[in-house]
C-alpha cells in the first residue's frame, strides 16, 4: 500500500513536473527571446537612477551580458506546477473508481495555501518582471517600488498568519531536542509575517547563472521527505513537484543560462516555501536546512547596516556570492560550492527532523 502511494501519488507527478518542464522550455525560451523579455535597464543603470549603490567593486563584476538574458525564467517553473496540478486533478477523476483515491495532491489542510501563495507570488513577480521588460516611464523600468513589494508580502504573511492562528490552531514554536516550546499567541501572526518577509529578502541569491535553482530544488526536495516522515503526503508531493519542476528550469540554466528565474519565480517559490515551513513545524530547522539563503539574505542585511549606521563595509559587494565573485570565485565555483553546501545542509535538516 505505501509502495502503491509512494509510486502514483508522489513518484509520478514528480516525474510529470520535470517531463513538462522540459518539454515547455524550448517554446518558452523562444517566446522569450523572440519578445525580448530581458531588463530595459541594467544593474549600472539602476545605479544611475539610485536604486543601487555605486560600488568600484560591483562594476568590476558587473556582467553587461545580463541585460540580453531573459528574466521571466520562473514562468517555467510555476507554469510546470500548475500543469501538474491540473494533471494530478484529472488523472483522479478518471482513476476514481480503480481505487486511486490519492493521485490528487491538493488538499484544503495541507497544500492549498502553499498552492495559492505561490500563484500570488507568481503573478506579482510576472507584474514586476513585465515592468522591467516594457515599463515607459524612467521609474517603471526598474519594476513595483521595493516598499510596494514588502507590503504585499507582508500582507500575504498576515493572512497566512490569520489562517494558521484561527483556522489550524498554531500559537507555538516547539524547539527540538528538548521539551520546550514557546508560545506566542496572537504574537505568532506577526512572526509569521517575519519569516514570510525574511524568505522574500533571500531572493538576492538569484544573482548567478543556476545558483537559486540548484539551492532552491535541494531544500524542496528536503522537506518532501520530511513531509513523507510526518506522514503529510501532499505537502511531500507539492515539494517534490516543485522540485521537479526546478530541475527542469535547472536544465537549461546551467551556466551559461538562458534565462532568470526573475522576480515571477523567486517570489513564488519563496512566498510557497513559507507555508510549507510551518506546516511541518520545521521553522527551527528551517535555519540548517536553507542556510544557504539565510546566509546569503542576512550577508545583504549586515552590510546594509555597517554602511548605515558605521559608514563601512564588511563584504566588498553584497550579497555574499558577489562577494566571493569580486575576490576572484568564478561563478561556476561559487555556484556549485553552493550546491554541495546546500546538499548537505538538507541532509543535516532531514536527520534533525528524524532525531528531534
Amino acid at each position: 500500500m505505501i509502495a502503491t502511494l509512494l509510486l502514483f501519488k508522489i513518484l509520478v507527478p514528480t516525474l510529470a513536473a520535470f517531463v513538462i518542464g522540459i518539454a515547455l522550455t524550448p517554446l518558452l525560451s523562444h517566446l522569450f527571446y523572440k519578445y525580448r523579455l530581458w531588463k530595459r535597464v541594467s544593474r549600472i543603470d539602476e545605479m544611475n537612477l539610485g536604486v543601487l549603490p555605486m560600488t568600484r567593486d560591483f562594476k568590476k563584476i558587473h556582467n553587461p551580458e545580463e541585460t540580453k538574458t531573459p528574466r521571466v525564467g520562473g514562468v517555467v517553473v510555476w507554469l510546470s506546477i500548475v500543469l501538474t496540478v491540473f494533471l494530478s486533478i484529472i488523472a483522479h477523476s478518471l482513476t476514481l473508481d480503480a481505487g486511486f483515491e490519492n493521485i490528487e495532491f491538493i488538499s484544503r489542510n495541507q497544500t492549498l495555501i502553499p498552492f495559492l501563495s505561490l500563484l500570488l507570488g507568481a503573478g506579482l513577480g510576472l507584474i514586476d518582471d513585465l515592468l522591467q521588460i516594457f515599463g515607459s516611464a524612467q521609474q517603471l523600468r526598474i519594476g513595483i517600488p521595493r516598499r510596494i513589494r514588502i507590503v504585499f508580502v507582508l500582507f500575504l504573511g498576515a493572512i497566512e498568519g490569520l489562517w494558521f492562528y484561527y483556522r489550524l490552531g498554531y500559537n507555538s514554536i516547539d524547539l527540538p531536542f528538548t521539551d520546550m516550546t514557546i508560545v506566542l499567541g496572537f504574537g505568532f501572526i506577526l512572526f509569521v509575517m517575519f519569516v514570510v518577509l525574511a524568505l522574500f529578502s533571500s531572493s538576492v541569491i538569484d544573482g548567478i547563472d543556476g545558483l537559486a535553482a540548484g539551492v532552491l530544488a535541494n531544500i524542496f526536495a528536503a522537506y518532501g521527505f520530511i513531509a513523507i516522515i510526518q506522514s503529510q503526503f501532499d505537502i511531500a508531493t507539492f515539494s517534490f513537484v516543485v522540485m521537479g519542476a526546478l530541475l527542469a528550469f535547472l536544465w537549461f540554466n546551467i551556466p551559461p543560462a538562458r534565462f532568470y528565474l526573475g522576480e515571477s519565480g523567486m517570489l513564488s517559490l519563496t512566498l510557497s516555501l513559507a507555508v510549507i515551513i510551518f506546516l511541518t513545524n520545521t521553522v527551527v530547522e528551517f535555519i540548517i536546512i536553507g542556510l544557504p539563503l539565510v546566509i546569503t539574505s542576512g550577508s545583504s542585511l549586515i552590510q546594509i547596516i555597517a554602511r548605515r549606521f558605521f559608514n563601512t563595509k564588511v563584504l566588498k559587494v553584497a550579497p555574499l556570492h558577489h562577494h566571493l565573485e569580486c575576490i576572484g570565485w568564478s561563478r561556476a565555483k561559487i555556484t556549485m560550492r553552493y550546491w554541495v553546501v546546500s546538499i548537505m545542509c538538507s541532509a543535516a535538516g532531514i536527520i534533525l527532523v528524524i532525531i528531534s
